[in-house]
């Protein structure tokens, strides 16, 4: 007995090879439903005395029958079937499916199997079905894959495994594919597994025998008597046969490994002309090219190239199938042939880039060196005009040479002209007409060669002569001013000696002293410039100069721009002049200022650079060595690139009249340059400059005692800094003093100003206008010379000649050298071992005294 209802299926999977009895009918249920009105109609026929025995006797038969098929049904021997499992499609589908087809609960037993399955697992009937893991059990080959389905179905997930079942008396074995599944998605149903097995022996066996064709195939080409390889559009080697890496000496196994890429195996450039053919989409073209291969050894071996690249609907290219023909034994057979290598050799190996044109300026022909051109200029490959190559502004010149080419005329001048692309780069063109009738495709051969390094170097040259040259001329200028500066500053002295602060004239003569050191300031920037100004470098570390600057730094540029300072660890000593350094700064920061009219930012970073950071950097003209560097950084309007090579020249200044002498970077340039370093500067107009300062990080000698610089040079620093504040540091130290002073100055004018000067504070001076003179006043001075204050630069006997003879005569003389040139213009033609102090001009009358009275005062 079977009732049939709607009802979830995984409560009891009915087994599909056991056929269900289709039980129940409409009619039948119509008949009991019209049995049932008929009695009820006549028992109403009757009185309800009479009807109720009827009526309790039916009730009670109804009742029995419910309570039995509640036992029934309680027992299993009644139960509920899905009437979709009735379904006659349904059924035939998982019947007759090609496919082994399995449900098992979730003890393992099988709750419903179709034919196949039987079939494919060889059960006998319905009652013999076995799951798969009892099927194949004791099978080693199978097992694994059995226990990782079964693991699977536990799990209630999907697996698949393919197995090969051996055949049985030496019969051939099969290939079965097996799978498992949970039954549906809900909590009951992932316990029912879903089984199927199919057999694919016949689908391995056509798969085996096209892997079969296919490595006949394999074996066929790498065998072939040419070499073939492939290329993706990476450029790497995505195939080569047997044949080609014998020839290039590879491993074919190391080629096969993705390690090798077409510029790997091509000589020269030649990799250049396969990759720069132009793209149509949705194309295939097949190119010939002649070119060299590189062996493994580095030799080289000629080859004929048949390459096919096929485009794809946008125009990418996708791998290539490249055929390969040795042309080695040409050039011993056929000597034809051998000409023809040997020429395309040439052509494809020249450091030139070659190509012919026609009348429009398209390229019929090109070797490598052009192929390579074009793509470092990033022209498009679709176009084959030379004329794209040359910059807009100059590429009249060479449409004029090719038409004089095209009207065959000779000697052509060389063109010069800027190429296309990003960066600046130059080309030489040399056009040379093609004698071969006005039909013919190729009316020029044009040769190029880039000159771009060749430009670069020439300017820098040409940029370090000017400099010089200007340095030159600012030296010799500065000197000649120094001499006027001097007398104009010393008499000045004088009137203010002459004169109360009271005097109406006081205040002009402060002017004019106030004008001249002015005027001095100037000409030290010069000498700075010039690298002839004299400095007194001393071991410092950067870090701590530049934190006494920051007070000085934030007054200077105000509260507009925020000011930073980034100190880099454990900084490297330099040696460096601290009041020359601390100009470079105060420089840089008032030009940083001047760019952030609005306010900006003004950051100082120091960092050690090694050798090899240094050799990376790759700054033009600075050797790989360590070096400490010095960025200032702001963020300004930046400099144009027009005028960025100019800002070092000097009375060069974008500044207002009146706002600038042009002489700052000029003066930081000379300062860097004069301590043994490099200064180069970065910027971009609206993004700000940068300016990297690298000085040579200093290497402490052991044992080797630093002289204190004398007074005088403390003079001389003294004129170096604001000589207008007139306040020395002890203002009142007593500067009179005694002694017999030789004085040698071939300027009369300012000779005599000194030397009124060194009489007011008690000393007995004896006047000479050259060295020669000075010598004679020597020999006829009986008292003897206690000191000889002598110019540098002299007629007939210069400064440094007049110390040498005196000191042959007197070696305890003592000598002061004034001079507008630094100490270091003339020191390297003294006698090493000589003794001497320097007094740079211009310099005022107290800073000569002092400088007197101390060199007196030494120890013999």
């Amino acid at each position: 007995m079977t009732a049939e209802t709607d009802h979830d299926l995984t409560r009891e999977p009915v087994a599909a090879h056991e056929p269900s009895p289709r039980s129940g009918s409409i009619a039948l249920v119509l008949l009991v439903a019209a049995g049932l009105v008929a009695v009820a109609v006549g028992l109403m026929t009757l009185g309800r005395a009479q009807a109720q025995p009827y009526i309790l006797g039916i009730l009670a038969v109804l009742a029995m029958v419910g309570l039995f098929n509640l036992f029934a049904f309680a027992a299993g021997i009644i139960r509920f079937v899905d009437r979709n499992l009735d379904d006659p499609v349904m059924g035939r589908i998982a019947d007759h499916a090609f496919d082994g087809l399995a449900v098992t609960d979730p003890r393992g037993h099988v709750v419903y199997s179709n034919a196949a399955y039987l079939t494919l697992t060889g059960a006998a009937g319905p009652q013999d079905v076995r799951p798969v893991e009892r099927v194949f059990i004791g099978n080693p080959d199978v097992s694994e894959a059995v226990f990782r389905l079964l693991k699977a179905a536990r799990e209630g997930k999907r697996q698949q495994e393919e197995v090969r079942i051996s055949g049985h008396d030496g019969s051939q074995g099969r290939w079965l594919r097996m799978r498992v599944r949970p039954l549906g998605t809900g909590k009951r149903e992932t316990r029912y597994a879903v089984w199927s097995i199919a057999d694919i022996t016949r689908d391995r066996e056509r798969q085996e025998d096209v892997f079969q064709e296919l490595q006949h195939a394999i074996e066929y080409l790498d065998h072939a008597p040419c070499g073939f390889f492939s290329v993706n559009p990476a450029g790497e080697l995505a195939y080569v046969n047997a044949t080609l890496a014998n020839w290039l000496d590879y491993d074919l196994a190391e080629i096969g490994s993705g390690g090798l890429k077409l510029t790997d195996i091509v000589s020269g450039d030649g990799a250049s002309l396969l990759t720069a053919i132009v793209a149509v989409p949705g194309e295939v073209k097949t190119e010939v090219f002649d070119i060299d291969l590189r062996m493994r050894t580095g030799k080289t071996m000629p080859v004929r190239l048949y390459h096919k690249l096929a485009f794809g609907a946008d125009g990418a290219p996708g791998p290539s199938r490249t055929l390969v023909i040795s042309r080695a034994r040409d050039e011993r057979s056929d000597p034809d042939r051998a000409a023809e290598v040997r020429f395309m050799r040439f052509f494809d190996h020249t450091p030139m880039a070659i190509a012919t044109v026609d009348r429009g300026g398209n390229v019929v022909r090109a070797n490598a060196r052009y192929a390579k051109l074009g793509q470092a200029l990033g022209l498009d490959s679709a176009s084959k005009s030379i004329f794209r190559a040359v910059n807009s502004r100059d590429r009249h010149l060479l449409i004029a040479a090719i038409n004089q080419a095209a009207e065959n005329q000779a000697d052509i001048a060389p063109v010069e002209v800027a190429l296309e692309g990003s960066k600046e780069r130059w080309g030489q063109f040399f056009v040379t007409p093609v004698d071969g009738g006005e039909n013919d495709a190729e009316a020029a051969i044009v040769h190029m060669l880039e000159t771009t390094e060749r430009r670069a170097l020439e300017n820098q040259i040409n940029q370090s002569q000017k400099m010089e040259t200007v340095g030159q001329l600012a030296g010799g200028i500065a000197h000649d001013f120094n001499n006027v500066l001097s007398a104009i500053m010393m008499a000045n002295d004088f009137l203010l000696n002459a004169h109360k602060p009271t005097d109406p004239s006081f205040q002009d003569i402060m002017q004019i002293k106030q004008n001249a050191t002015r005027a001095a300031t100037l000409v030290r920037q010069l000498l700075a410039f010039s690298r002839r100004q004299t400095l007194r470098p001393q071991v410092l570390d950067l870090g701590d100069a530049l934190s006494d600057l920051a007070m000085l730094l934030r007054r200077l540029i105000g509260e507009k721009v925020k000011h930073e300072t980034i100190h880099g660890r454990d900084l490297w000593p330099v040696k460096v002049d601290v009041s020359q350094f601390e100009q470079v700064i105060v420089n840089l920061a008032v030009n940083a200022r001047d760019a952030m009219p609005d306010g900006g930012k003004l950051i100082i970073r120091t960092a050690n650079v090694t050798a090899e950071e240094a050799a990376r950097l790759a700054y033009k003209g600075m050797p790989a060595a360590d070096y400490v560097r010095i960025e200032v950084a702001d963020t300004g309007t930046g400099i144009p690139a027009d005028i960025r090579d100019k800002i070092f020249e000097p009375f060069f200044s974008t500044k207002e009249v009146g706002k600038g002498t042009g002489l700052g970077l000029s003066t930081v340039y000379g300062i860097v340059k004069q301590t043994g370093g490099f200064i180069y500067v970065d910027s971009e107009p609206g993004q700000g400059t940068s300016f990297q300062i690298f000085l040579p990080r200093h290497h402490a000698e052991p044992e080797v005692q630093v002289e204190q610089p004398a007074p005088a040079v403390g003079a001389s620093n003294g004129a170096a800094k604001e000589a207008g504040s007139t306040a020395d540091a002890k203002p009142r130290t007593d500067l009179t003093g005694q002694g017999t002073i030789l004085l040698v100055e071939d300027e009369e004018g300012l000779r005599a100003l000194n030397a009124r000067g060194l009489r007011s504070r008690g000393y007995t001076v004896v006047e000479a206008e050259n060295g020669v003179e000075a010598l004679e006043v020597l020999e006829e001075q009986s008292g003897g010379i206690d000191l000889v204050v002598s110019d540098v630069v002299m007629p007939e006997m210069d400064g440094p000649t007049l110390l040498k003879a005196m000191r042959e005569k007197n070696p305890d003389i003592k000598f002061i050298f004034v001079s507008g040139y630094a100490e270091d213009a003339f020191e390297k033609s003294l006698p090493e071992g000589q003794q001497f102090d320097f007094l740079p001009k211009p310099f005022t009358l107290s800073q000569l005294v002092a400088a007197v009275k101390e060199t007196i005062a030494k120890a013999g």
